[in-house]
């Protein structure tokens, strides 16, 4: 499995092979560096340890900082990608020009938080008549019995907090790969705020 961070930088458009006009996502990828192998013997499973984003010496605590080789200075981001389908060495960086080729992406970020919602926005609910004297219009109803056991039940769509989850969306088109400045073109709604972390890899399903 192919996959390396990226930063949601905004919105564009480009025109693809055929002339059509396609809106497109834009991710940058700053370097990805190696920090680390994990091997089958060893661990179970074979992983490749990548980081980003250079952290400041008088942040880095000493127990965080042992993980990182001598020649490696730390960083902030760590992720482990398993089963990788390079063969690289601690140190090597990775940049957009990995996924040249790659026609479909899968991209997992932490979704947009839109605080605490009722039932109408976070679940989807109809709600009840608009009418003059309803009193029941964005409500959510009935959540228990009126007999026994006298309680709610797990899992009920209520209201409360919205967004701000973990979330993939699985096979985007990449529209295009930029090398010179390290850019990536995804089409298609690419989950997290803007200037946000996103984890990109190659289609598991395509």
């Amino acid at each position: 499995m192919l996959g390396l961070m990226a930063k949601k930088v905004g919105m564009t458009q480009v025109f693809d092979d055929a002339g059509n006009l396609v809106p497109v996502t834009v991710l940058r990828v700053d370097p990805n560096t190696v920090i680390a192998r994990k091997e089958k013997e060893k661990y179970g499973y074979e992983a490749v340890v990548l980081g980003v984003d250079a952290a400041k010496k008088n942040k880095v605590s000493k127990p965080y900082a042992g993980q990182f080789p001598q020649e490696i200075s730390p960083v902030k981001i760590l992720r482990e990608f398993r089963d990788f389908e390079r063969d690289l060495k601690v140190g090597d960086t990775l940049g957009a020009d990995l996924f040249e080729g790659c026609r479909y992406v899968d991209v997992t970020g932490t979704s947009k938080g839109k605080g605490f919602q009722g039932v109408v926005k976070r679940w989807g609910f109809g709600g009840g008549r608009k009418t003059h004297g309803s009193k029941f219009h964005r409500e959510p109803g009935s959540t228990g019995q009126s007999t026994y056991p006298h309680k709610t039940f797990k899992n009920v769509k209520l209201p409360g907090r919205m967004g701000r989850e973990r979330v993939t969306v699985l096979s985007l088109r990449l529209v295009r790969v930029d090398t010179e400045k390290q850019l990536l073109m995804i089409r298609g709604a690419v989950p997290g705020i803007n200037k946000g972390l996103v984890f990109v890899r190659a289609a598991v399903k395509k």
